[in-house]
């Protein structure tokens, strides 16, 4: 099971964007084994700091901090596939 995390935060534009692009990816892929949320950092903040995310959106893959941004289609897709 791979777990995802996307970090958010109130005003960020590009949150959206990346919980859009994580559900096109699972679907396109017919990812199984995916189990994600959105987390967040106003209510999870000491999390957030002990994982290291310093902006939003950052994304979070299987307890690894792996994007601060959102990253392209490719890129999510091939770190995803290392957890499966």
């Amino acid at each position: 099971m791979t777990i995802i995390e996307i970090f958010e935060s109130p005003g960020c534009q590009n949150c959206g964007k990346a919980t859009d692009l994580l559900e096109h990816i699972i679907e396109k892929h017919h990812l199984k084994n995916i189990q994600w949320h959105k987390v967040s950092v106003l209510d999870e903040i000491d999390y957030a700091v002990e994982i290291g995310i310093l902006a939003t959106p950052a994304i979070v893959i299987n307890g690894k901090l792996v994007f601060t941004s959102v990253p392209s289609e490719e890129k999510f897709y091939q770190e995803i596939a290392k957890g499966l």
